[in-house]
């Protein structure tokens, strides 16, 4: 990298950090952000206890920025993927999209159903045909909020819709396959293990959902549910913040 493209990226990223940071001291002082060019300047503390408050929210602020900028630059990555994916929706159209997660899902349930009926029993069958359906569902809303639109509902609610959507299938596939089974069962094993002795254990509830909770397929289909949703909520907070810092098209 040569000296040139090092300031500049020293630059941007003193740039990122210094919006941020005085986005965050104007959420209670005025004139913080962008203020220093212009004829009023940045607000500053003339009394000693606005000296104490400026200074001590001024260095919680620099807390905060240190553990959010990582998650924004991760948030520009997710960003670049998350547009490659809304080129393809927009070519295929909502109906497309739908059309296609009902040829794909709603063939692998057929062939469950109909043609592997005699390798599942019940039990599992129907597991993978809830994911499917559930899979289906899940992109169609995802479409749905993708839509309407609004930062705050692609966050909350197109993003985790959308991560359902992608953290199906290799459930649905672990139900299928033996080998892919090793991984996805494996990893859903040791998040139900976690939430029994982190969650339910320290109210005295492991026991008793231990009791009536068994580790069946369709339970490995819901953990990896409820995984999807906060990893949703996690990856579209990322994306906001990127473009928060970074707006698209700079």
């Amino acid at each position: 990298m040569s000296v040139g493209n090092r300031q500049g990226v020293v630059e941007a990223i003193r740039f990122d950090l210094t919006k941020f940071h005085e986005t965050w001291m104007e959420l209670l002082y005025p004139r913080q952000r962008g203020a220093s060019d212009t004829v009023l300047g940045k607000w500053q503390p003339q009394t000693p206890r606005e000296k104490v408050t400026y200074n001590v929210w001024a260095a919680l602020g620099a807390l905060v920025v240190a553990v959010l900028y990582p998650l924004a630059l991760f948030g520009v990555i997710v960003r670049f993927h998350a547009r490659k994916i809304d080129v393809s929706v927009e070519k295929l159209g909502a109906i497309g999209v739908m059309l296609l997660a009902i040829l794909v899902w709603g063939g692998l349930s057929a062939l469950v159903e109909f043609r592997l009926s005699a390798r599942f029993a019940p039990q599992q069958a129907n597991a993978i045909i809830a994911a499917s359906v559930v899979a289906i569902i899940a992109t169609g809303l995802a479409v749905l909020f993708r839509t309407i639109g609004g930062r705050i509902t692609t966050v909350a609610l197109a993003y985790p819709f959308g991560m359902t959507a992608i953290f199906l299938p290799p459930v649905v596939a672990a139900l299928v396959s033996e080998d892919v089974a090793q991984f996805s069962i494996v990893y859903a094993e040791q998040i139900a293990d976690l939430f029994r002795e982190e969650v339910l254990a320290p109210v005295g509830l492991k026991e008793t959902v231990n009791q009536k909770f068994d580790m069946t397929e369709l339970a490995y289909v819901i953990i990896w549910l409820a995984v999807s949703v906060p990893v949703g909520w996690l990856l579209g907070t990322t994306v906001a913040l990127a473009d928060f810092i970074r707006p698209t098209g700079e």
